[in-house]
């Protein structure tokens, strides 16, 4: 009977250990989903190209990523109001698209800047607006939630947001551009990237001012605490600037490198 019991007990604990094996394995295979958040609305970042899918800057240097770790990635596009909650309730990993650091240190935990992209001013070359106090008495757009409304409404910039006669805040920037053109508005504040992605091909219409309004730096932000993906992700950037891939990809949206890693 003693004999009978050893040897329940035995083949008990081999099935135990070929479970955990099984469980371990299955573990180990899994492949991971690195879910990026992304405003589809924001090129040259991320946005919905010709052919219906998402494409961007930010998202060719976020698949390279995902590719390089055995990544699974997920391009979720969210409302940018509601990014933060998407982001602590887990249903993205980052937000990945063209987000500037500055003013939210510690909000998020972040990469490493990857880019420096100034804020500033595009107008109509018809316009009179060649400086910043060339805006005095005018109306002034910058997307909601965006880095250029913060600076607007930051106490560095208040006398200059004080000048103007309106500061419009809009959607996207698509529409910003549409209101410019129709004459709604004098003057949209944005990001440079954008800027010069917007108005490829328009230069005889728009123009860049010379005098930016403030400078700032992107990164990709994480869940306040969440270094060990922060830390993959960091690495595989570094590694990305020093064999030339992510000044490659740049220079396919830009023309040029805009990578601040190493540097």
């Amino acid at each position: 009977m003693k004999k009978k019991i050893w040897i329940i007990l035995l083949l008990v604990v081999v099935a135990l250990v070929f479970t955990g094996c099984k469980s371990k394995k299955a573990v180990t295979d899994e492949k991971k989903t690195f879910i990026v958040g992304f405003d589809a609305n924001f090129p040259p970042y991320g946005y919905v190209g010709d052919d219906g899918e998402y494409t961007g800057f930010d998202l060719d240097v976020a698949k390279e990523t995902a590719k390089r770790n055995g990544w699974e990635i997920v391009l979720q596009p969210i409302d940018w109001d509601s990014k933060d909650f998407e982001l602590d309730s887990g249903t993205i990993d980052c937000i990945w698209n063209g987000f500037t650091i500055n003013g939210r240190e510690t909000k998020y935990t972040w990469s490493d800047p990857y880019m420096d992209n100034s804020q500033v001013f595009v107008v109509k070359v018809k316009s009179k607006i060649q400086t910043l106090n060339d805006l005095k008495g005018k109306t002034v757009t910058a997307q909601t939630d965006s880095a250029a409304l913060s600076a607007l409404q930051s106490d560095e910039r208040k006398d200059l947001t004080a000048s103007f006669r309106d500061l419009v805040v809009c959607s996207q920037y698509n529409a910003a551009f549409m209101d410019l053109d129709a004459g709604a508005v004098d003057a949209i504040a944005m990001d440079v990237g954008v800027a010069k992605f917007q108005i490829a091909g328009r230069e005889d219409e728009f123009v860049i001012l010379e005098e930016i309004l403030l400078p700032e730096k992107y990164g990709v932000g994480f869940k306040l605490g969440n270094t060990e993906l922060r830390d993959k992700v960091q690495e595989t950037l570094s590694e990305m600037a020093k064999d030339g891939t992510f000044a490659k990809i740049s220079e396919k949206w830009f023309g040029y490198d805009v990578g601040i890693i190493g540097k």
